[in-house]
């Protein structure tokens, strides 16, 4: 697969795991009153699907079966999420009148980012052997 086309289904793919994410959050928050760090939680759990099936079958294309793949990008998905829920935590405290929504959308980008990369070369990748 062409690297453009690869770009563009993990933007499609992201997009929507994105989206999933983000306004389970809004929702969560607006509607029940989760706090934004609990609601980041669970909207984690329905987006890392959504991410998971998408890239694996339209950005990778994998072929192999799930026994690889799956505790690869579970590994890679909580340690990115790890990293998306200290970042959250630290820009809410630190920045109390930035709105939680602009923080959130904030760290979903830039942890996206980090996750491509990993998934790309290590969770996705096909092993050498057998």
């Amino acid at each position: 697969m062409s690297s453009r086309l690869q770009l563009f289904w993990f933007v499609l793919v992201g997009g929507s795991a994105f989206a999933v994410h983000y306004l389970l959050v809004l929702l969560l928050v607006g509607r029940w009153a989760v706090t934004p760090l609990h609601a980041n939680v669970l909207a984690f759990c329905c987006a890392f699907w959504v991410s998971y099936f998408g890239h694996r079958r339209l950005t990778f294309q994998v072929g192999h079966g799930h026994r690889q793949t799956l505790p690869r990008f579970a590994l890679v998905s909580l340690s990115s999420f790890a990293i998306n829920q200290l970042l959250f935590a630290l820009l809410l405290l630190e920045l109390p009148a930035v709105p939680y929504y602009v923080s959130l959308a904030i760290v979903l980008v830039a942890v996206a980012i980090l996750t491509f990369l990993i998934s790309k070369f290590w969770a996705f990748a096909h092993d050498r052997h057998p």
